[in-house]
């Protein structure tokens, strides 16, 4: 399975919009820094089709640690949550 990383997916971008590598680069910038202002402020970014990004938030519960098996606490967290949406998801069938 091939990787495209990000200027890889620049270059790509680029040169299926007809924009310098530099605009493309500055608008990803733009958009991961949106993306990333929406999730911490615990807003749901949905781009219909493609995909939706939103916070997530895991419960503090009791673990057990392997080595010993004791009990441990473990605190409550923040996660993201990314999901594929229709268009995204018939690309990869």
């Amino acid at each position: 399975m091939a990787s495209l990383n990000r200027t890889d997916l620049v270059a790509a971008v680029a040169a299926e919009s007809g924009q310098s590598q530099s605009a493309v680069n500055g608008v990803l910038d733009a958009l991961f820094s949106t993306l990333a202002k929406s999730v911490a402020d615990g807003t749901k970014v949905t781009i219909p089709g493609w995909l939706a990004v939103e916070q997530t938030s895991r419960a503090a519960r009791t673990g057990r640690n392997p080595q010993t098996g004791e009990p441990i606490e473990i605190a409550a967290s923040k996660g993201v949550k990314i999901s594929a949406g229709s268009k995204l998801k018939a690309a990869a069938r």
